[in-house]
C-alpha cells in the first residue's frame, strides 16, 4: 500500500510539471478516397486545417506546420552498377525494407528552419531525418544522411515524383488556419496513407494529430488486380491465353503470301 501511494504521489508531481497544452489541431481532407482508373493522370488533394486554444490558453503569435504523408510500406532494393570490361553490371545491392511507397513533406518553409537538428531527427520530420532501414547483412537499420545507397534511393524516388519535400506546400491563410496541397502522381501506389501533421511554435512540437486517405484502383483494373492478388493460377493462365492470341493474331495480319 505504502509503494502504490509513493506511486500515485509521483504521478501527480510529474502531471502538474507537465506544461498543459495551449494549441490542438483540427483538420479535414478535400478526398479521403483517391479512385485510380485507366485514364488516371495523377491528383492534387487539399488538406485544411485550424489551430485553437485547448484549455483556456492563448494562441500564440505564429506558428510553422509539417504535413508528411506516408504510403504503405513496402521492400525496395537499389542496385550499384560497376563497368567490367567495358560493360555495366550489377556489383551490389542494398534492400530498404518497409519503407513507404510514397513520402511527402510538406511545410511553410525550409524545414531545417523550423526547429533543431536533434528535434527534427527526433520527431522523423524531412527527408533527411526520416527513418529508412536497410538490410545490412543479417542486421536491418538505418545508416547517415551521406550513405550513397540511401541518397541514391531518395533520388530515384524523387525522380518518379514518389518522394518530395516542399517548403511551400502549406499556407497559413489567417494566423490559425492552413491549407496544404497533397500532389498525388499517376503512379501513385494503391493503400492506406498517414497523414502525419504538426504544428510548431518557437521551434518546439506545440501539437500534432493525424488522419487518413485511401488510394484504390476501380473498374476493370481493380478486377485485374484483385484476380492477380488473389487467384494467382487463373491470371497466369489467362495471361498466356491473352500472348498466345494476340501472337496468332498478329501471325495472320501480317502474314506474307
Amino acid at each position: 500500500m505504502r509503494r502504490l501511494l509513493v506511486t500515485l504521489t509521483l504521478l501527480l508531481i510529474a502531471c502538474d510539471a507537465w506544461p498543459a497544452a495551449a494549441e490542438r489541431l483540427v483538420v479535414s481532407l478535400s478526398n479521403h478516397r483517391v479512385r485510380v482508373t485507366s485514364s488516371f493522370a495523377g491528383e492534387d488533394l487539399v488538406l485544411f486545417g485550424t489551430v485553437e486554444a485547448d484549455r483556456g490558453q492563448s494562441l500564440r503569435a505564429s506558428y510553422d506546420l509539417v504535413v508528411t504523408v506516408t504510403g504503405p510500406p513496402g521492400t525496395f532494393r537499389t542496385r550499384r552498377k560497376e563497368r567490367v570490361l567495358g560493360i555495366w553490371v550489377n556489383a551490389d545491392a542494398r534492400e530498404f525494407v518497409q519503407v513507404p511507397s510514397y513520402l511527402a513533406v510538406l511545410s511553410n518553409r525550409v524545414v531545417g528552419q523550423i526547429a533543431g537538428e536533434e528535434t527534427l531527427r527526433r520527431l522523423q520530420v524531412g527527408l533527411d531525418n526520416f527513418l529508412l532501414p536497410q538490410r545490412i547483412g543479417p542486421d536491418i537499420a538505418d545508416t547517415v544522411r551521406g550513405d550513397p545507397y540511401r541518397v541514391a534511393f531518395v533520388r530515384l524516388e524523387s525522380e518518379k515524383g514518389l518522394y518530395r519535400e516542399s517548403p511551400t506546400a502549406v499556407t497559413f491563410l489567417t494566423p490559425t488556419v492552413f491549407r496544404a496541397a497533397i500532389p498525388l502522381p499517376a503512379d501513385v501506389p494503391t493503400g492506406i496513407f498517414t497523414v502525419d501533421v504538426k504544428l510548431f511554435a518557437d521551434g518546439n512540437l506545440a501539437a500534432r494529430t493525424n488522419t487518413a486517405l485511401e488510394v484504390t484502383k476501380v473498374g476493370f483494373e481493380e478486377y485485374v488486380a484483385d484476380t492477380a492478388r488473389n487467384n494467382g493460377l487463373l491470371y497466369g493462365v489467362a495471361t498466356a491465353l491473352m500472348a498466345l492470341l494476340i501472337g496468332w493474331i498478329a501471325s495472320v495480319v501480317f502474314r506474307r503470301d
